[in-house]
């Protein structure tokens, strides 16, 4: 996970913080390693129940590590379980990040599964915590709404700056496309990314505007749930395939690429924690369309992004918007982005406040500004 890799690199950086990762092995581990040097990872394979992720040797790993708290990334699998069996043993603290995964969306997904997890072991898990963390207020209020009571610790997700903003040309790049303005989506092709509404409104926005626009639709992505087939043929029945390009997904020196030629970015989603790929959008000087699911109001606020909503008539609306702005107003809206993570979403900050958090946990006294209780 990005976002785990990028916060234990920044505390491995501070004072008296030991960084231990353990996680459970896929087909990617091997790959992945080379990205955190510099870390202790250990890395667990899974037995039986590889959907569930039970990995026998996880508890063993955890208790020889001798931790003196563990912070647990996502819910619902048996990390969970691993995580609440340490804490009664040793009595040790620990924190748990949800990240997103008790939205009203997430939970109403895959639901029957999730009452069954929370009887069995995640509710004892979530109540035990000595902690939860919260990545925006809509979060609070969702860990609030499932009956959590626990202190909850506001804190944002972060980005890593590009490391410039030059590449050549992103593979999904052709002559047509050479000379105009580009709308980019890159994250998942999965239902809760709204990106079939995405499609009618740009079908209604390309209708409304006289002539044709020059703008072009860039979705990159990897399939989930079948989304894909169903957005190509939407794409064919709404009659956009001129304007609309699905190139499959980018990752490493074609992601950067792709980031350095869109002229702006959009994220429709219904549900979101907080969206890495919208504050990565920001972190490039991009204008974001994006919806509240988004859970960045400071993006509206700072005039760094479009309000869209859900659907399609609303965010035809976003995107008719998006086209009268020129180039100017483009690139002050990308500077206000810029400015906005280099504030409140770089890695350095998020790994300081969390550092207090621990150290809070650990140690008593008075909680942190960020702790809610």
């Amino acid at each position: 996970m990005p976002i785990v890799r990028s916060v234990a690199a920044e505390q491995q950086i501070l004072n008296d913080v030991q960084v231990q990762v353990l996680a459970i092995e896929d087909r990617f581990t091997r790959a992945d390693r080379a990205e955190w040097k510099g870390l202790q990872v250990r890395a667990v394979p899974t037995s039986a129940l590889r959907a569930f992720g039970y990995a026998p040797r996880l508890l063993p790993k955890l208790v020889a590590g001798g931790p003196d708290l563990v912070h647990q990334h996502g819910i619902w699998m048996y990390p969970s379980v691993v995580c609440t069996r340490w804490a009664k043993r040793f009595g040790q603290p620990y924190l748990v990040s949800p990240q997103g995964m008790l939205d009203p969306w997430a939970l109403g997904n895959s639901a029957w599964k999730k009452r069954l997890a929370g009887l069995l072991y995640e509710n004892a898990h979530l109540r035990r915590a000595a902690c939860l963390h919260a990545l925006s207020q809509a979060e609070v209020r969702a860990i609030r709404v499932y009956g959590l009571r626990n202190p909850v610790c506001l804190i944002p997700n972060g980005v890593d700056p590009p490391p410039s903003l030059e590449a050549p040309a992103p593979p999904w790049q052709d002559k047509e496309l050479e000379d105009r303005p580009v709308l980019f989506y890159l994250g998942r092709l999965h239902p809760k990314k709204n990106l079939l509404n995405l499609l009618r409104g740009w079908a209604l926005a390309q209708r409304a505007v006289p002539g044709a626009s020059p703008w072009r639709l860039v979705i990159c992505g990897w399939d989930q749930a079948g989304s894909e087939a169903k957005l190509r043929r939407a794409v064919v029945e709404l009659g956009i395939a001129g304007s609309v390009y699905l190139p499959g997904p980018m990752f490493g020196a074609a992601k950067h690429a792709s980031f350095c030629r869109a002229n702006a970015f959009v994220l429709p989603s219904v549900s979101e924690g907080l969206p890495v790929a919208a504050l990565e959008a920001f972190s490039y000087g991009l204008p974001v369309l994006m919806t509240d699911h988004c859970n960045i109001p400071e993006g509206f606020a700072t005039g760094a992004a479009l309000r869209i909503g859900t659907e399609p008539a609303s965010i035809a609306q976003g995107l008719r918007e998006l086209f009268t702005l020129d180039n100017a107003e483009l690139a002050a809206m990308g500077q206000r982005g810029r400015r906005l993570v280099e504030g409140k979403f770089a890695w350095p900050v998020i790994a300081r406040q969390m550092q207090v958090v621990y150290e809070w946990m650990l140690g008593g006294g008075p909680p942190p500004e960020c702790v809610i209780r």
